[in-house]
Order: C-alpha cells, then structure tokens, then sequence
C-alpha cells in the first residue's frame, strides 16, 4: 500500500480535473490559482508559496525559495508549465522534500496533452 495513498489520489484527481478544464499552454500561475481552488472544493488544507530558509553549518540562511503548495503537512506539489521534466526538476523535487523533511512529492508538468504524462511521484 502506498503511503498517503487516499490523499495522494485526491490530489492527482484535482490536478487532473483543472488540465482537463484549461489544457495544456498556460502560465503556471493559472494552473497553481486553479489547482488551490480545486483542493479547497476537495476540503483539503494547503499552503501556497510557503517560503522556507536553508540551514547550513549552523546557520539560517533565508535565501528566499517558495514552494509552490503543500497539502495536508504531508505531501509537496512543484508545479510546472514546460516542454519537458529534466532531471534537475526532480533533484529540486527531492531537496525540497528534504529540506521540508515531507514525505511525499510530486512534480506536475501541466503542459502535456495527457496530464499523466506530466507527472513524477516521489518518497523519502
């Protein structure tokens, strides 16, 4: 059984709803202000553009990065609206996830024909 799994699938089934109401090609903005409505429909917490510092030999340096949601304390969403997921997306994926010390991430390439396709699950 997956972790989070009746979560994680509502998650993806909100995402799928917005690509299936605006398709592919727009800023990712629309797809995050979309997305935040639809997670609200669903009764789900979240957090938008949370800023989080980075701490390095002791200490706190706040280096200004914003992820882009966090759902339920548990599961981090980075979202995209590019022509591809490159390798260097899913190590950011992973950092931010251990950085946050969340369990549960996913990158979601809204520019694909099938929404699918844009996305990588991963798990600390």
């Amino acid at each position: 059984m997956l972790l989070h799994e009746e979560l994680t699938e509502n998650i993806i089934g909100a995402a799928i709803e917005v690509h299936k109401a605006l398709g592919p090609g727009l800023l990712e903005s629309a797809y995050e202000a979309c997305l935040c409505h639809e997670l609200s429909l669903r009764n789900l917490k979240f957090v938008r553009q949370k800023k989080i510092a980075i701490q390095y030999k002791g200490v706190l340096l706040d280096c200004a990065y914003f992820l882009d949601l966090i759902v339920e304390d548990k599961v981090l969403l980075e979202l995209k609206s590019i022509e591809g997921i490159h390798p260097v997306h899913e190590a950011q994926l992973l950092t931010y996830m251990r950085l946050t010390k969340l369990p549960i991430g996913f990158l979601m390439n809204f520019n694909v024909p099938v929404l699918k396709d844009g996305l990588v699950r991963r798990v600390l």
